[in-house]
């Protein structure tokens, strides 16, 4: 069995009694959202909806063993039977079933809720937000992105943003368009479901993916079918000019927060966090983060002619390195276009093969 200290039959959910993270801090949490509420200018909706969600403690547990790995993915598997399960363990560890191993450390729930906006580690009510329609807010150290109505938070979702080489920069990003099912033009053989791009010269974009449960992609921010699809409704793309051309930063609104602590060998902050009050701050004026810095390193190669301001690319390393975002002795990797390679290989297979054709001829 895990390493845990109960188990109830109803959900398999652990339950355990925790120190200084009960009632009262939840009642502390509630409070401060209604009088914020109460503040706040007269808003679109109303908020009884997020006040009733309850409160939510997690313990850690350890699949020991083999057989507890086994009997985790067969309780918590994907299915239709038990798809809340499913959602909130997953939701909550940032990663797929199928990628638990032995001796991994899992966060568990005392409760399951379908409404996964109740494991939020973005605040429920966002003042700084009430007047924009819609605001996605990512943060790169807990993996995780919040969607806001009007200062509400309407969805919480798990992702898995850029690896060390090839991050996921911090600063203010717009939606720009999307795609049902998009074939990478970097590399044909992935396959990207709902995905909406948010820089359209690097080709970062929200779309499902593998989800291990760290910072792996190129840059995009990888998310669970169900949270992809949902975004995919929920976005709004870029306006466009008399010309049909797209006017930049004129979508959804993306504000991604800090770096990944690359240093840590398992998890992320989200398996120090033990009761769902929310843990991250926001910034005061969305719309004023700066709009974020993108080396040229990350552009692929036939793009980076059409770069505006083409200096702020340039510098943009040089500027991230100094404040820390890129670690010491990091280097990013650039950005391929493993098509155009594969057809170059091609072309060069083809030559060297009518080369010895026509040696062999001339031979004979």
């Amino acid at each position: 069995m895990f390493r845990i200290y109960a188990i109830i039959a109803i959900g398999f959910v652990a339950v355990a009694v925790f120190d200084g993270c009960g009632n009262s801090d939840d009642v502390r949490f509630v409070t401060k959202a209604k009088v914020l509420r109460d503040t706040m200018p007269k808003l679109p909706e109303a908020w009884p909806d997020l006040d009733s969600l309850p409160t939510v403690n997690f313990i850690k547990i350890v699949l020991a063993t083999s057989e507890d790995v086994a009997e985790f993915r067969r309780k918590f598997a994907k299915s239709e039977a038990a798809a809340d399960n499913y959602r909130a363990i997953t939701t909550i560890n940032r990663k797929d079933i199928q990628y638990f191993r032995k001796g991994d450390t899992v966060m568990m729930p005392d409760t399951i809720v379908k409404d996964l906006r109740a494991y939020s580690v973005f605040p429920r009510i966002y003042q700084g937000a009430y007047n924009i329609p819609k605001l996605i807010i990512l943060s790169n150290p807990f993996q995780s992105y919040a969607c806001y109505d009007s200062g509400r938070l309407v969805r919480f979702a798990a992702v898995n943003t850029g690896s060390e080489r090839k991050p996921t920069f911090p600063g203010r990003y717009a939606l720009n368009w999307r795609q049902r099912l998009r074939r990478s033009s970097l590399d044909s053989s992935w396959m990207l479901p709902f995905t909406w791009n948010f820089h359209l010269n690097a080709g970062s974009a929200f779309h499902q993916f593998d989800m291990p449960g760290r910072p792996v992609s190129h840059s995009c921010a990888r998310q669970f079918m169900a949270d992809a699809e949902w975004l995919f409704r929920w976005g709004k793309g870029a306006a466009k000019d008399t010309n049909g051309q797209m006017v930049a930063m004129t979508g959804t609104p993306v504000i991604i927060l800090g770096m990944f602590d690359y240093t840590r060998k398992y998890g992320g902050p989200w398996r120090e966090v033990y009761t769902n009050n929310p843990v991250i701050d926001l910034p005061a004026e969305p719309m004023a983060v700066e709009e974020a810095l993108i080396p040229i390193s990350q552009i692929p190669k036939d793009a980076r002619g059409s770069l505006r301001p083409y200096k702020r690319y340039l510098t943009a390393e040089d500027t991230l390195r100094a404040r820390g975002i890129i670690r010491d002795g990091v280097r990013l990797s650039e950005s391929i276009n493993y098509n155009k390679l594969r057809r170059q290989k091609r072309l060069a297979e083809q030559r060297a093969k009518q080369q010895k054709a026509e040696s062999d001829s001339a031979s004979q």
